[in-house]
């Protein structure tokens, strides 16, 4: 196999998850933008006036507070008699935004159609200029409908481009999240187990002597061992005294003093009474 392709066929095994989540989400947010039902928006735009010249400051602060008004029931009822719709649902629908340095309200209204969106968006308007304008004689200031809303020719909501970067996004997300868990995994698994020994030679495990306490007596097997160890030396002791009482004797029998060499077999032959009595203790 050649070096590219053993590198591209490496890139595939780590990379697969990022590789098939990232067109999977993709294709998610596509098919979200299609089966979902599209939202349209139209914004209305009114003005508070202030009565006295000079008092430009004054208009922008009851804008603030007018835009504030914008969602509450006092404004709602009236534009919920106009568009059909209840209270609870324009609340969700209609929105208000002011603007920190002009005299000016942006009442947004949606809907699933043009139409729908723009007609509620004027409602509130209206309504808001009409509750604004029965108090301003007291605040010195007047609504009036700068622009009215307008019909959209494209939905706001979905937006295909941004659901299939959004599903993108998601899926990357997915993908790296199962290669770290996949490289976890790896990390964790246990390293090669060590070579085993030859066979025929397997390795006992050796138990350390324990020292044994002075005035303790030893096991019955190492009595046992210790007499037999005194048998054989015994024994070769006696052999040895044999082999030379038989080298006395046959140089007596040369000599002619045949009674001291039998004499000396026959010490030779039966050990001491005190051996006797060692070895039987022993066993």
């Amino acid at each position: 196999m050649t070096t590219p392709r053993r590198r591209a066929r490496h890139l595939v095994r780590r990379w697969w998850p990022v590789a098939l989540a990232v067109p999977l989400g993709a294709a998610g947010g596509a098919g979200y933008a299609v089966v979902s039902h599209p939202s349209y928006a139209a914004s209305a735009y009114v003005l508070v006036v202030p009565q006295n010249p000079g008092e430009a400051a004054t208009a922008t602060n009851f804008a603030q507070a007018y835009g504030r008004l914008a969602g509450q029931p006092q404004v709602l009822a009236v534009a919920a008699a106009e568009t059909g719709h209840t209270r609870a649902e324009l609340e969700s629908l209609v929105h208000g935004t002011t603007s920190p340095d002009a005299p000016m309200i942006e009442i947004t209204g949606t809907g699933t159609r043009p139409q729908e969106a723009a007609q509620t968006a004027d409602a509130v308007a209206r309504s808001l200029v009409s509750f604004a304008n029965t108090s301003s004689r007291d605040t010195s200031v007047r609504l009036v409908t700068l622009a009215p809303a307008a019909e959209p020719d494209r939905p706001t909501t979905p937006s295909a481009t941004l659901d299939v970067a959004v599903g993108g996004a998601a899926g990357l997300l997915v993908g790296a999240l199962v290669m770290m868990t996949r490289r976890r995994g790896e990390a964790a698994l246990p390293e090669a187990a060590e070579p085993v020994e030859a066979a025929g030679a397997p390795v006992e495990p050796t138990t350390p002597a324990t020292p044994r306490p002075r005035g303790e007596e030893p096991p019955a097997a190492d009595r046992d061992g210790r007499a037999d160890q005194a048998d054989q030396a015994d024994r070769a002791d006696r052999t040895g005294q044999a082999e030379e009482t038989g080298k006395a004797a046959e140089a007596e029998k040369a000599e002619g003093k045949p009674g001291t060499a039998e004499a000396a077999r026959n010490s030779a032959e039966e050990p001491p009474a005190k051996e006797k009595a060692a070895a039987g203790s022993g066993r």
